[in-house]
């Protein structure tokens, strides 16, 4: 019923745009190699054209297995976050990042508040209790956005053709975001592509102390 929730509203609004002829953009991302990125966030905004559309969907960020889950998530400026711990331990969540900055202290089961994410960027949520967790928020500033699937495709319905401002981010990315401009053909799907140069691999040390 929660992968249910979360996908519910932007399943429906990308069949509404659909069913009224729209205009959609196919985005394949890979790394500087030419392999496929999963979870990098598609985002894409009509140029010239001042204020976004708004539709709030609200996310859900859990807790389990010693995880937060999903690693990636993408929501519109506005909309609101929840965090239900469902570990049979608590958790003490937090964000340093300058578009959202919260410290919820140990809590379980769905006592943490929603947060409410009224700034773009990105944040970053950590623990304080177990150092690998980590987890990733991207906020835009417009509806239209997806993230890559395990091919790393995204497919965003438009509701018209135009000119459009199209961004791709990833969390292991070296830089910032990367953006191009792309003409979207009138009821076709308008394929694009992105490389990002990633940051070289971490290699954890394995300790020798016995401890």
């Amino acid at each position: 019923m929660k992968n249910a929730y979360r996908l519910a509203a932007p399943v429906i609004f990308l069949a509404a745009c659909s069913q009224a002829g729209a205009s959609a953009i196919s985005v394949q991302v890979s790394d500087s190699n030419g392999k496929p990125l999963a979870d990098a966030v598609v985002a894409v905004e009509p140029e010239g054209k001042d204020g976004m559309p708004r539709h709030l969907t609200p996310a859900i960020i859990e807790q389990k297995g010693l995880k937060f889950l999903p690693l990636v998530s993408v929501i519109q400026t506005g909309s609101g976050v929840s965090f239900p711990n469902n570990d049979r331990v608590r958790h003490h969540i937090y964000s340093f990042s300058a578009p959202k900055k919260f410290d919820q202290k140990l809590y379980s089961g769905v006592a943490a508040a929603t947060q409410v994410f009224d700034k773009p960027g990105t944040v970053v949520l950590g623990c304080n209790i177990h150092d690998r967790m980590i987890a990733y928020v991207k906020i835009v500033d417009t509806p239209f956005f997806a993230k890559t699937d395990a091919n790393g495709v995204a497919r965003i319905a438009l509701p018209a053709g135009g000119k459009y401002r199209v961004s791709a981010w990833h969390f292991h990315m070296s830089g910032a975001e990367i953006e191009q401009s792309a003409q979207v053909k009138a009821g076709a799907a308008t394929p694009l592509t992105f490389k990002i140069s990633m940051k070289p691999p971490v290699v954890e040390e394995s300790s020798s102390s016995g401890y």
